[in-house]
């Protein structure tokens, strides 16, 4: 092995050298040629041992996490070549990983100024192989904890349907942790270590930058369904995480990517071939623009003191508002804009601690989340005609209107609108592809 080289991008070939598991460790092994190791650690508390046909199941979704999982180190070099030297994906496996990696580093590709189109090429053993058989998975439910307003929803869900389930997160947030221990539920915390060779090499000038998480905790949470018990990962994706941001390179761009519809589809049939035939994946909220998911998550107070989609607070600091809301990040603007038409203003300003829609410094910023003069920002945010819409809402509000932003908007940029851009009702209704199971439906979507 190599000492450092000066930079992964001089590399011919990323490697996926090797996983294993051990004691409820599962530890993924990459390289960049012959450079050092990147070692990344999944640890699973408590793991039981496991008899065939769960263990075989199990390893499978191990070696589909090793391939997920490599987009966080294959982006600081991108190199040329791919090799998997553990077992080769089959043909169906290397086309999803071949745009699991192009899409969803879009956004790196558009920020580093890369073209990956062509560049991203998994090598493949060939045809599909034999599907995997069903586990007899119990009907329990995973649902993924991100301590935000959208998995909160999820759980209100999964509570009035009277489902088995057990609030899941990866990593050590004290923040999740507080929102998971808030809904009641079981808890289950997997802890994920990346390697710390890769922050070496971001220090020694690499390339960096978004990567989908979303893939890499959706293939985590499917070895832990396997390995605990579950027979369905239920995620909190709204339709409007489909939605792009730009195009870029002939490719559109979408931050959300792995939050996706294609995403969901495309992970969901891996999971049903290569790991387990009873495997349910999908997204509970999917039906739901991202005004539906604020509509409904006003209906409770419960989460106000607790719950933070904040970006760069993401993490409890101390009691104020202020101290899980930065009030300057893209996600703090629409998480306010969004809830404000669904519940009372003195609610509002009691979560975030002050009113960000008074303070005309902020206006090219909502200017971004309504598309007006710029693109939506780079984040987990909704449309434009959601941010739009929202906006009118408040306009003929009297306790809104005449804040600093609501009053500009209704003045500057409302009269350029026709009126489908202010219908919020319509962006209120279900609707879209969706895999919910139908016991489910009724309860996300009451028409459905």
């Amino acid at each position: 092995m190599s000492a450092f080289p000066p930079d992964p991008r001089q590399a011919q070939a990323f490697r996926f050298v090797r996983r294993g598991y051990a004691d409820g460790v599962a530890s993924l092994v990459y390289a960049f040629d012959d450079g050092p190791e990147l070692v990344e650690r999944v640890t699973f508390p408590d793991a039981p041992a496991l008899a065939p046909p769960r263990a075989a199941a199990f390893e499978a979704a191990l070696d589909l996490l090793h391939l997920v999982a490599g987009v966080s180190y294959y982006k600081a070099g991108v190199p040329g070549a791919i090799r998997v030297e553990t077992s080769e994906p089959d043909a169906p496996t290397a086309a999803f990983l071949d745009a699991l990696y192009l899409h969803g580093l879009g956004e790196f590709a558009y920020h580093n100024r890369l073209d990956l189109r062509g560049r991203i090429r998994f090598p493949s053993a060939g045809a599909a192989r034999e599907a995997a058989p069903a586990l007899g998975l119990p009907r329990r439910v995973l649902v993924p904890i991100g301590g935000g307003k959208d998995s909160l929803v999820s759980v209100e869900i999964l509570k009035r349907a009277g489902e088995d389930a057990t609030a899941v997160w990866v990593g050590h947030s004290p923040l999740i942790a507080a929102c998971a221990g808030r809904t009641g539920m079981p808890m289950l915390n997997v802890r994920r270590e990346l390697s710390p060779v890769l922050f070496e090499y971001n220090r020694l000038g690499a390339y960096n930058g978004h990567i989908p998480v979303t893939a890499i905790n959706s293939a985590i949470l499917a070895a832990a369904a396997v390995l605990y018990g579950y027979g369905e990962i239920a995620f909190s994706n709204e339709r409007s995480a489909s939605s792009a941001t730009l195009e870029y390179a002939g490719q559109p761009v979408n931050h959300q990517w792995s939050k996706g519809w294609a995403f969901e589809r495309l992970f969901r049939e891996r999971l049903a071939a290569r790991v387990a035939a009873d495997l349910d994946y999908y997204s509970l909220l999917r039906p739901l623009s991202e005004l539906g998911v604020a509509e409904r998550f006003a209906r409770t107070s419960r989460y106000d003191d607790v719950f933070s989609s904040c970006n760069r607070n993401f993490r409890i600091l101390g009691p104020k508002p202020a101290d899980r809301w930065c009030g300057q990040c893209p996600k703090c603007h629409f998480v306010f804009l969004a809830l404000a038409p669904f519940m009372p203003k003195p609610r509002l300003l009691g979560i975030f601690g002050r009113n960000l829609l008074d303070d005309p410094a902020l206006a090219p910023a909502f200017d971004a989340l309504m598309e007006y003069r710029d693109h939506k920002p780079f984040e987990c945010v909704g449309e434009g005609i959601e941010s739009r819409a929202a906006m009118a809402a408040l306009a003929r509000r009297a306790e809104w209107r005449e804040d600093a932003l609501v009053a500009r908007f209704a003045e500057e940029i409302e009269p350029q609108l026709d009126g489908s851009e202010r219908a919020l009702d319509a962006l209120l209704a279900a609707g879209g592809e969706q895999r919910i199971p139908a016991r489910l439906v009724r309860h996300v979507d009451p028409a459905g």
